[in-house]
């Protein structure tokens, strides 16, 4: 079994030898719902690409104390991927975040499209953020990754100046008359995608994401559902970006 993952703060100069101590909720949760014991190996990162591995030589609900034996660093990546997932109802936007994030998302902009059934409103689009970027938290942990992906709003006028950045942009669409190839990749850089709602990606909206250079691809030969698009496109552009790097 893996070690146990959890997010604490670690000193720019954290070193074999060191202790590093968690606190606040992450000590509660080491404590009193893992039940963590003294001896047990556990990793805790940063949530910013840094971890670390070692025993727990101290544990209480308030503090959990860990002496650091490995310094961890997530792997340098060519690409930074960009999931823009429609809002969604029920727990189908949970699913989409958190699956994103096992798989290794670095953003995830949750998009109000036009055809979202789920609508967040100006009073709770920080919630609504909040508590995707929690369930990005507790996937990174659950994951054993190194790194939280960034959640945050956007609008579709959002969506086009995003995509208008990036190094290439994907909309994932069923009007779309062929699949993703490597060459299709930039060698480097941020890669983008959009995944639709449950009503799928509108007329206008496809038209001003292509018009910004996003281009509409296909990534089964079947609809999927919004929960599920976005993931098996970045396992697809992840799988591909791999294929590239070795050519």
């Amino acid at each position: 079994m893996s070690d146990p993952c959890f997010i604490g703060d670690l000193a720019d100069d954290v070193a074999v030898g060191h202790i590093v101590t968690l606190t606040g909720s992450e000590a509660h949760h080491a404590a009193a719902v893992r039940r963590i014991e003294v001896g047990e190996s556990v990793l805790v990162t940063d949530g910013a690409g840094r971890a670390v591995r070692g025993p727990a030589t101290a544990v209480d609900r308030r503090a959990v104390e860990v002496e650091v034996v490995e310094v961890l660093q997530a792997p340098v990546r060519a690409h930074r991927w960009v999931a823009v997932q429609a809002l969604a109802k029920g727990d189908r936007a949970d699913l989409a975040v958190e699956t994103l994030t096992e798989l290794g998302v670095d953003e995830i902009l949750a998009w109000q499209a036009a055809r979202s059934i789920s609508r967040w409103t100006a009073d709770k689009r920080d919630k609504g953020v909040a508590r995707w970027q929690s369930t990005a938290r507790e996937a990174t942990k659950q994951s054993r990754r190194f790194t939280v992906p960034s959640v945050g709003f956007a609008t579709t006028k959002d969506v086009v100046a995003r995509i208008v950045a990036a190094d290439r942009a994907f909309v994932l669409h069923e009007s779309a008359t062929a699949f993703l190839a490597p060459e299709d990749l930039p060698e480097a850089g941020e890669v983008l995608f959009v995944v639709g709602p449950e009503g799928g990606v509108g007329p206008e909206e496809l038209a001003a994401f292509t018009d910004a250079g996003a281009r509409p691809t296909l990534v089964s030969d079947g609809v999927l559902r919004t929960s599920t698009a976005g993931v098996v496109g970045l396992a697809q552009l992840q799988m591909l970006a791999a294929v590239r790097a070795r050519q």
